[in-house]
C-alpha cells in the first residue's frame, strides 16, 4: 500500500474527464494545435489524452478528420499517413499505438494547410439546399464529353470543346475545362487560422 501511495502522490495528476468537458477540450486543443502547425503543442495534448486513458481510436479518428480538413490538398500524404495511423492503431493497441499515434500528429503539424476542400463543399451543398441543384443533362454525347457536358448544367458555363492538339507526343484530344464557379476548390498554402491555437499553458 505504501508504495502505491508512493507512486501516486509522485505522478502528476492529468485534468481530463473523458465523460466530461475536459474531454472535448483537450481534444478541441489537440486539433487547433495540429492546425496551428505547433508540433510540441499537438505532442502535450496527445501525451495528456493517452495518460488519461483515452481511446487511442478515437484520438486516430480525429486525427484522420484532421488531415483531410486542415490540411488538404496542401499535403494529401497527411491523409495517408493518418489513414494507415488508425489502421496500425486498432491492429496493435497500446502502448505502441502511442509511436504511430505520434507520428500522424507530427505529420499533420508540420504539413501546409489548405481548407479549401473543406470550404468547397461547404458551399456546393449550401447552393443545394438553396434549391440551386440544375438538371443534369447525360443523354447526350459519348462517354469522353459527359463530364464536360455535367460541369457545363452545373455551372450555367459553355460547354468546354474539344479539340486535336496536334502534338506528336498525344495522339488523342484534349479537353480544355472551363474556370470554376468560385475559388473555393483552389489549394491554397499557408497556416490555417493559426492564430486559433495556442501552445499549452
Amino acid at each position: 500500500m505504501l508504495t502505491h501511495t508512493e507512486q501516486a502522490v509522485a505522478q502528476a495528476a492529468v485534468r481530463y474527464d473523458r465523460a466530461g468537458d475536459q474531454h472535448y477540450d483537450v481534444a478541441s486543443a489537440l486539433i487547433k494545435s495540429m492546425r496551428g502547425s505547433d508540433v510540441d503543442a499537438a505532442l502535450h495534448y496527445l501525451a495528456r489524452m493517452l495518460e488519461a486513458g483515452e481511446d487511442p481510436r478515437f484520438i486516430a479518428r480525429r486525427i484522420v478528420i484532421a488531415a483531410s480538413e486542415d490540411v488538404g490538398m496542401a499535403d494529401p500524404t497527411a491523409l495517408q499517413t493518418a489513414v494507415a495511423a488508425m489502421h496500425a492503431v486498432a491492429q496493435i493497441g497500446m502502448p505502441e499505438a502511442r509511436i504511430i499515434l505520434a507520428q500522424a500528429v507530427v505529420h499533420n503539424a508540420m504539413a501546409p494547410k489548405s481548407n479549401a476542400s473543406y470550404l468547397a463543399i461547404g458551399a456546393a451543398i449550401a447552393d443545394v439546399r438553396a434549391g440551386k441543384a440544375a438538371r443534369s443533362r447525360l443523354t447526350c454525347g459519348g462517354a469522353a464529353t459527359r463530364g464536360p457536358r455535367a460541369w457545363a448544367t452545373a455551372t450555367g458555363t459553355p460547354t468546354p470543346t474539344t479539340r486535336p492538339t496536334g502534338s506528336p507526343r498525344s495522339s488523342t484530344s484534349r479537353t480544355t475545362w472551363p474556370a470554376p464557379r468560385t475559388t473555393t476548390g483552389r489549394p491554397t498554402g499557408g497556416s490555417r487560422n493559426a492564430s486559433r491555437c495556442g501552445s499549452p499553458g
